[in-house]
């Protein structure tokens, strides 16, 4: 038997009035997750334990059977060893946005969704500047830095504070002295760059500085074939998930065309995760857009990447001998434009069927698994 997830980060949402009272999966048109729903099982999933921040990171851990009460050092960490920076004794690694700050406030949590040619020029001047510490460029938006001798420190998720003054939202405690400078300097850096030059001449928000959060050690994750006895693939466009998996000892599967954000093509995820099971037990595709358009507030951007991912779906859905499951990792309602830790919708094809119709948050809930604990899940999913 194979087995495949597909998550769609972020999908989950609350009833809009825009739509009728519908939450964006009741509203699209989503053929193929309604049909994993209808001839399979359904129920809710709790990816966010208690005490811990709703995210990406936490969520996926939980969903790949890690649990963050012993697993999770930071966001950071897992990024950088999808970078293949090994981190050593002392050191921390800080996610690192690239912003827009304006008179104080967090205009855009991600620079106008800077590209990662553009990115790598402010940080490879900034690092320039920099003597202990540096920074290291990602994708996009989404950086690291990494700092020796490090003891922590209290930050914030931009994403969680757009449209809010920056200061109530510093870094505090620990290594913050250090993270303040490494900000002013970018600050210094980024004024009148060539790069930021170009982009208010094209009418796109400048990266006006660095936000660094969610820094931690290097973790220890055992391996996922140890595990589950099973050959795991991950097929992501994010650091953070490709982190994850190497972390895990899964395949990393690269995908030409695939870019963290609504452009990404989402068919060619799917043709590559089939391929994939050819050689390997389980693969798990991560589809980052509904998430992106959370963030932005789009419900129409929301509909449509929750659309073009069941498109992509009929793809695998053609494959047989393959146990299916389709959840998001937590919930990203556009109204707050964040992350909330509700119970996610999941359904799986192959477990048996129930009276589930269509894939819903409310449907969902009305399924045989009942409320599912995250870290049980591929446990659940990979049961005989």
């Amino acid at each position: 038997m194979k087995y495949i997830i597909i998550l769609g980060d972020g999908m989950a949402d609350e009833p809009l009035a825009e739509l009728g009272g519908k939450t964006p999966l009741e509203y699209a048109d989503i053929p193929n997750m309604d049909r994993i729903a209808r001839e399979g099982r359904c129920g809710m999933l709790r990816t966010i334990p208690e005490g811990f921040e709703p995210g990406s990171d936490i969520a996926n851990l939980s969903i790949l059977g890690y649990d963050p009460r012993t697993t999770y050092t930071g966001r950071g960490p897992l990024e950088a060893a999808s970078m293949g920076i090994n981190l050593q004794e002392g050191e921390f690694a800080y996610r690192c946005n690239l912003v827009t700050v304006r008179e104080g406030v967090m205009e855009d949590f991600n620079a106008g969704h800077i590209s990662s040619t553009e990115g790598a020029g402010l940080l490879r001047d900034l690092d320039a500047t920099l003597t202990d510490s540096r920074v290291y460029p990602g994708i996009g938006y989404r950086n690291l830095m990494v700092v020796p001798r490090a003891l922590g420190a209290v930050t914030t998720p931009p994403h969680d504070i757009v449209g809010q003054s920056v200061k109530d939202h510093l870094p505090r405690g620990g290594d913050a002295g250090v993270l303040l400078d490494c900000m002013e300097r970018s600050e210094a850096v980024f004024a009148g760059h060539p790069v930021n030059r170009r982009r208010l001449q094209e009418g796109k928000n400048p990266a006006t500085g660095i936000w660094p959060w969610s820094g931690g050690k290097k973790p220890s994750l055992a391996s996922f074939q140890e595990k589950y006895g099973l050959s795991g693939g991950m097929i992501s466009a994010v650091d953070l998930l490709r982190g994850i998996a190497r972390l895990a000892g899964m395949e990393v599967i690269d995908v030409p065309g695939a870019t963290g954000f609504l452009d990404t093509d989402y068919e060619a995820k799917a043709r590559h995760a089939v391929n994939a099971l050819d050689r390997l037990d389980f693969v798990y595709v991560h589809v980052e857009a509904p998430d992106e358009a959370g963030h932005m507030g789009s419900v129409e951007e929301k509909v449509r990447a929750i659309e073009r991912l069941d498109d992509a779906i009929g793809i695998i859905l053609d494959r047989r001998d393959t146990t299916i499951a389709v959840l998001p990792d937590h919930p990203t309602p556009v109204w707050c434009k964040t992350h909330t830790a509700d119970p996610v919708p999941f359904a799986i094809l192959g477990k048996g069927k129930d009276d589930v119709s269509a894939f819903s948050e409310r449907e969902a809930a009305k399924g045989s698994f009942g409320l599912v604990q995250a870290p049980g899940f591929l446990s659940l999913l990979f049961s005989k």
